[in-house]
C-alpha cells in the first residue's frame, strides 16, 4: 500500500523531473513527505510567481516541462501569471497546486477558491484529482499535453485527502516519444513553386522557430538556400553563428529599419510565426508581399496576419525537405546585401557614446562584449528589451531569452536563475529595469542560497520609464510614473549577494567582467539615459529615408 502523494511522485520520476520549485503548504504535506523521500530536488522560492517563471523557463530551454507546487487559494492564485507567461510563450510546464479534502468539508470554505476554473483560461488543460488510482495516467496525459505542439502549462490539483489515501500499487505509464505530422507533399510543391517564382524573398524566423531541437535544421536551411533572414524578437537567435544573411530583429511593428528589408520583398516565409507575438510586420490587403506560413499549426488569421500559403507539420522536417529542392537554385540577392550593410550600420549607431548615465545602445555594446557567445542574457521587460532586440547579436540558439507575448514584468531574475541552474558552466546575466526587478527581487535569497553563479544587471531610472515614454510620446503629461529605488549595493550585501555601483561608463565592462570572475550572486546598479528613446526611437526613424530600391 502507498499514499496518493507517493503515486503522484513515482509518475513524476518517471517522466524524469528531478527539481520542483514553489511554496509548499498545509494541504501539499503528504506530498511534501513524499518528495522527501525521492530523488527529486525541492526548490524552495520566496513567490510563488518565481516559481512558476522558473518552471517555464526550463520548459523553454529544455523542450520538457518545468514543474512547479504551490498550495490552495492565495499561493495557487500566484501561479496565474507564471501561467499565462507560459500559456502565450508556448514552454511546457505543469502547475501543481493543493486543495482541501474533497470527501470532507471540516474547515467549510476556509481558503477554498475553484482555481480549476481559474486555470481554464491560462493553460492547455486543468484537472482535479478525483482518484489515486488515476495518477499515473493523468500525469503521463499532463505531460504530453503540455509537450504536443502547440506547448504550454497544464495544472493538476492534488487535494489533501486524495494525497494521503492509501491505495494498493499502480503501475507508472510508460512514455513514447511524441511524433508530430509531416507537411502534405502538396503543400511542399506550392512553397517551392511560390520560392522559385519569387524575386526578393525573405524568410522570417518566429517564436515557434525557437524550439530547443530546431537550431540544427533552421541554421542548414539558411546555410543551404542562401536566403536572407530576419527574427521575431522571441525567434532571435534561432539560427546559429553570424551569418551575412541576417537582415536584423523586428522589435517594432513598422518604421525600423529592418522594414526596409520587409518592403522590399515580394515574398516572406514566416517559420514558426506565432500571433501571440506583437506583430513584426504588418501585412496589407493588397501590395504587399505574398506570405508563406511553415509552422506546427495553421496560421491563427489576422487583421496584419493572413499568409496566401501554408506548409503544416513539424517545423524541421519541412524545412530539411525545402532545402532538397531549393539548394543551389536561387539566385544570391545582392540588393539584400547591399541593404543589411546599411541596416546593421545604423543599429551600431552610437553603440560605444560615452556619455553618462549609460544610453541603451551602449548597455547593449557592453553587455555584449563581456558576455561570450554561448552566454545567456535574460531580460525582464522594459524599454531596453526592444534596445537588446534590435541591437544585440546572437551566434548561439536560446543565448537572449526576452517576453514578446505576455511581456510581463518581473519575469527577467527568475528566468536567469533557472539557466543558471540549468547551464552552470556558462555565463548568466540578468537585465532588468528597476520597476521589474524590485517586482521578485525576493529570489535573490533564493540565488543565494542555492549557490548559484548569477550576474543582475540593474537598469536604474526610478520610473516605469517604458509607460513614461509612450505616455510622452502620446503627448500626455509626466504623470504616475516615478518611484524611489533602496540602496540596490546594500539590498543586494542584505541577502548575503554581492553589489556594486556604475559610476562612468567605463566601469560597466570591467565590473560585469569581475562579477562574473568573482563568482555567486552579484547585482550591478546601472543609472540608464532614456533620452535615445524618443531621438532614435522617434524623431529618427520618422524622419530617415527608407532605401528600398536596391536591385
Amino acid at each position: 500500500m502507498q499514499k496518493g502523494s507517493d503515486l503522484l511522485v513515482k509518475a513524476l520520476e518517471n517522466e524524469g523531473v528531478d527539481r520542483i520549485f514553489g511554496v509548499p503548504g498545509e494541504e501539499n504535506l503528504d506530498f511534501l513527505e513524499s518528495l522527501r523521500n525521492s530523488k527529486i530536488e525541492l526548490v524552495l522560492t520566496r513567490h510563488e510567481q518565481a516559481a512558476a517563471f522558473m518552471a517555464a523557463t526550463h520548459g523553454r530551454l529544455t523542450g520538457r516541462p518545468g514543474v512547479c507546487l504551490a498550495t490552495l487559494g492565495p499561493g495557487a492564485l500566484n501561479f496565474s501569471t507564471g501561467a499565462a507567461y507560459a500559456h502565450l510563450g508556448a514552454w511546457p510546464m505543469i502547475l501543481i497546486t493543493g486543495q482541501k479534502a474533497v470527501m470532507s468539508a471540516k474547515q467549510a470554505r476556509f481558503q477554498i477558491v475553484d482555481i480549476v476554473a481559474s486555470m481554464k483560461p491560462l493553460t492547455k488543460m486543468t484537472r482535479q484529482i478525483v482518484s489515486p488510482a488515476s495518477i499515473p495516467a493523468m500525469v503521463r496525459d499532463a505531460f504530453r499535453v503540455a509537450m504536443e505542439e502547440r506547448p504550454g502549462p497544464v495544472h493538476l490539483e492534488l487535494p489533501e485527502d486524495i494525497a494521503g489515501e492509501e491505495v494498493e500499487d499502480v503501475p507508472v505509464i510508460p512514455i513514447h516519444a511524441l511524433e508530430r505530422p509531416i507537411a502534405a507533399p502538396a503543400a511542399l510543391d506550392r512553397a517551392e513553386a511560390a520560392i522559385l517564382a519569387a524575386k526578393r524573398p525573405l524568410v522570417m524566423i518566429g517564436a515557434a522557430g525557437s524550439r530547443p531541437w530546431l537550431t540544427e535544421a533552421l541554421s542548414a536551411f539558411v546555410a543551404r538556400t542562401r536566403l536572407p533572414f530576419f527574427n521575431t524578437q522571441m525567434g532571435k537567435g534561432a539560427v546559429t553563428g553570424g551569418s551575412n544573411l541576417y537582415m536584423g530583429t523586428a522589435a517594432l511593428s513598422e518604421g525600423d529599419y529592418v522594414h526596409e528589408a520587409v518592403a522590399r520583398a515580394d515574398l516572406i516565409i514566416a517559420i514558426g510565426h506565432d500571433t501571440i507575438e506583437k506583430p513584426p510586420f504588418l501585412m496589407k490587403s493588397s501590395g504587399g508581399p505574398k506570405v508563406i506560413h511553415i509552422s506546427f499549426q495553421s496560421a491563427t488569421v489576422e487583421q496584419v496576419y493572413h499568409p496566401d500559403i501554408e506548409v503544416l507539420g513539424d517545423i524541421g522536417a519541412s524545412v530539411e525537405a525545402l532545402a532538397e529542392r531549393l539548394e543551389g537554385r536561387l539566385p544570391a540577392d545582392e540588393g539584400m546585401t547591399e541593404l543589411r550593410q546599411k541596416i546593421l550600420a545604423r543599429l551600431n549607431d552610437r553603440a560605444d557614446e560615452d556619455r553618462f548615465p549609460i544610453t541603451p545602445q551602449r548597455i547593449v555594446h557592453d553587455v555584449r562584449q563581456a558576455v561570450p557567445d554561448d552566454g545567456i542574457v535574460c531580460l525582464d521587460n522594459g524599454m531596453y528589451k526592444i534596445w537588446f532586440a534590435r541591437n544585440y547579436r546572437t551566434h548561439v540558439a536560446n543565448t537572449l531569452l526576452l517576453d514578446n507575448a505576455l511581456a510581463t514584468m518581473g519575469a527577467g531574475l527568475p528566468s536567469a536563475m533557472m539557466a543558471a541552474m540549468l547551464y552552470p558552466q556558462r555565463r548568466v546575466l540578468a537585465v532588468c529595469g528597476d520597476g521589474g526587478f524590485m517586482m521578485n527581487s525576493q529570489e535573490l535569497e533564493t540565488a543565494v542560497r542555492l549557490g548559484l553563479n548569477l550576474v543582475v544587471v540593474i537598469l536604474n531610472d526610478s520610473a516605469y520609464g517604458m509607460i513614461r515614454w509612450k505616455q510622452a510620446v502620446d503627448g500626455f503629461e509626466d504623470f504616475g510614473m516615478r518611484f524611489g529605488n533602496p540602496d540596490f549595493v546594500k539590498y543586494a550585501e542584505a541577502y548575503g549577494a554581492k553589489g556594486s555601483r556604475v559610476s562612468a561608463v567605463e566601469e560597466l565592462v570591467p565590473m560585469i567582467e569581475a562579477a562574473f570572475a568573482g563568482g555567486g550572486v552579484h547585482v550591478l546598479d546601472v543609472p540608464i539615459d532614456y533620452s535615445e528613446n524618443t531621438r532614435v526611437l522617434v524623431d529618427e526613424l520618422r524622419n530617415r529615408t527608407p532605401d528600398v530600391g536596391c536591385a
